[in-house]
This record gives structure tokens, sequence and C-alpha cells, in this order.
């Protein structure tokens, strides 16, 4: 169901659009971890089962009224098994696991984010689920410490309502990221426990490569080697992944029955090497593309590092310029305002003189009416004076 920003307006957020409820199916077997991430979630996972004793017998909960849920965060570059370790976490308690929609969250009414934020904890409150928050440095980011815009108010607010909700609730939420650094500091106090998701190595690798074949119908050629493999080319597990999926499509787009078609290992090669590749190209920003060239330049001619240096610099001062941008669009708008302002007033003085104006004529004609009327009156009494004396 797809959020509607009137119906939300008065009527308050479905708590079923802002959420996607699943019934977990992974474990931990499904992932492959470097030990120390494992211990981490072991530890996680003693937390979470002995919190009753911790809280309850131990007389704990008797001294702390909040902070008593459990909350996790998941830090670690993309493809580590952040997605999946939730969904185990959630499977090995029994629990549904209620993934936020953060683009349903957020509402174009002021106020309305932090309503659906406090919806979404009520929510896997009733439902006795695991929240999990993913991409969660969009909404937990650094609150705005000079507050001049509205957007920046409704931010923090956001983050504030979040803090809150995170003291107050009971149960399990995780937090996924792969930005850790643009939490908001107060988030390191209110989490448990932060768990670094760290690439594996290469005997986690070949691991991986393993588990993403299925071991009795999955046709692999007698080439296949996953320990060169893991060996040659460092990638996480959602690199390894798409790439036995590009050796699969490979070849079974080879000709001859499907019955004879083996994934080799020039395939799983062929895979990751795109992959990987890919990587590089997402990876790269305008400054790391020109580095190389800047680089190259420098080496061919001594002449030429006082232009790499001038480049360099008007390269600064570009990016200085554009983080500028923000600030001098403020200061223009705030000069539009002043100056619509003054230009109000200046109407409204002439206005005012104007009728003044009137006021005064108006006033002037009524006295020349007046005289009028009196020099009018003062004729007839004459004239009826004389027409009297002329009668006696």
């Amino acid at each position: 169901m797809s959020s509607n920003p009137l119906r939300d307006l008065f009527f308050g957020p479905d708590r079923r659009a802002l959420v996607t409820a699943q019934v977990p199916r992974r474990t931990f077997s499904d992932v492959v971890l470097p030990p120390s991430t494992r211990r981490a979630l072991d530890n996680a996972l003693v937390q979470i089962r002995k919190h009753d004793v911790l809280f309850g017998q131990w007389g704990l909960g008797e001294r702390h009224e909040s902070g008593l849920g459990l909350a996790f965060n998941f830090a670690g570059p993309p493809g580590t098994g952040k997605t999946i370790c939730a969904e185990a976490i959630a499977h090995t308690l029994g629990k549904p696991l209620l993934v936020v929609r953060y683009n349903e969250l957020e509402s174009q009414w002021a106020g309305a984010t932090a309503k659906n934020v406090a919806a979404v904890f009520a929510s896997a409150a009733e439902q006795d689920a695991v929240l999990f928050f993913d991409e969660a440095d969009a909404i937990a980011g650094r609150r705005f410490t000079s507050v001049d815009q509205g957007y920046q108010r409704e931010a923090n607010a956001v983050v504030n309502v979040l803090l809150r909700e995170l003291e107050d609730f009971p149960g399990v939420v995780i937090f996924a990221t792969n930005l850790a650094a643009n939490f908001d500091p107060a988030f390191e106090r209110r989490i448990r426990t932060h768990i670094l998701f760290e690439q594996p190595g290469p005997e986690e690798r070949e691991k991986i490569w393993r588990v993403q074949i299925h071991h009795r119908k999955t046709p692999l050629a007698p080439d296949v080697d996953f320990g060169a493999l893991a060996e040659r080319y460092p990638a996480s597990g959602g690199d390894i992944k798409n790439a036995v999926l590009k050796a699969a499509q490979m070849a079974i787009a080879e000709p001859g029955t499907d019955d004879e078609k083996r994934i080799a290992q020039h395939h799983f090669e062929t895979g990751i090497q795109e992959v990987l590749a890919a990587k590089r190209v997402m990876d790269q920003s305008l400054f790391t593309g020109l580095m190389p060239g800047l680089a190259a330049l420098s080496g061919t001619d001594g002449g030429v590092d006082d232009e790499v240096q001038a480049l360099a610099s008007r390269l600064v001062d570009v990016e200085d310029a554009v983080a500028a941008l923000p600030d001098a669009l403020s200061r223009r708008e705030e000069a539009q305002l002043r100056e619509a302002e003054r230009s109000r007033d200046a109407l409204a003085a002439r206005q005012t003189e104007a009728l003044d104006a009137l006021r005064g004529g108006a006033a002037e004609a009524a006295r020349t009416a007046r005289l009028a009327l009196w020099v009018a009156c003062a004729s007839a009494v004459v004239a009826a004076a004389g027409a009297l004396s002329v009668l006696l």
C-alpha cells in the first residue's frame, strides 16, 4: 500500500505502508563471516537471550527505567552480510522482521516524518518484531548545529524523535549502514553494540564461493578452483554472488544442449572481473579520475608541475565555491525579502499620502460649500429686510 500525503495529513500514516513485514528464512548458515564479526554477533545473541535475566532477575531494570531495549549497529561496506544477519537474528528469535522503508517515512508535511518514525516503533512493539533500519545514516544523520531553514529543523526533529523512541522501545532494533561516520554522536550511547562487518579474507571468500553453488544441481566443469578465485580476487560476499550469477548466465548462453553445459573456471573469472570493474567505475569521482592524468603530466616535464599545481588550486577554489553556494543563495533570498519589504513600505506610504490629500480636498470643499451657504443666507436676509422696509 503506497503512502497518501493527504490521508496521512488528516488521519495519520498507515503503518503497513511504512514498513515491509518479512517472515525470516535465512539463517547464520547462509552467511560466511570473518571470525571477529561472528564473535560479535554471537555476543549480541547472548545479550538478547539473557535480556530478561539481566533486567529481571539481576534487578537492573529497577535501576534503569529507560534504554532497556537492544539496539545494534551493523556497519561496513556493501555486500558484507549486514542484511542477511539482521534476518538471521530475527529467525533465531522466532520473530518477524520489519524492514523500514525510508522513502515512505519521509513526508512532505512538516512534522509528519517524525510521526511516521513513532508509528514504526509502535508497529514493531505491537507485533513483537525485530525492527530493521537499512541505510540508517539517511535518517540518523548528524543534527544541524545552526538552524535557519525549515528542512534543518525538520531533520533535527526526526533525529530527536528517533532517539527518544530508541530509549523507550523494549525490543530489538538493528541499524545497518555503509556510512557509520555520518551518524549523530548521540546514537553511540543509545546503541548497545556496534558490530563492524569487514571484508572477508581468502578463507572466508572460498567458503562464500562454495555456498553460492547448489551442491547437487549446479553443473560445474572439472577445472573450477574456488580457492584460486578466493586468493586472486578480493571481493565482498555481494560481489561473489553477482559474479556467480554472471558466470551461470554466460555458461547457459553457450551453444549446445543444456544437459552438456557446465560453468567453467573462465566463466567465474570473467564474472568476477566484470563485477569488480563495475565497482571501480562506481567508486570513481571527478577528482580521483583527474589524479592519474595529473600525475602523468607531472612526470613528463618539470615545467608542467606549476600548471598542475595551479589546476589543483583552481579545483579547490571551485570546490569551495560550490560549498559556499547554499549560504550565497540564502543571503540572496534574504536580500530579496528585504527589498520586497521596502517596496511594500514605499507603496503603503504613497497610498497614505494620497488618502491624506483626498481627505484635505474634501475638507476644503466642505468649507467652501458652508461659506457659500452662509453668503446665500445672508443675502436672503438682506433682501427680506429691504422688502420689509418698503412695505413699512
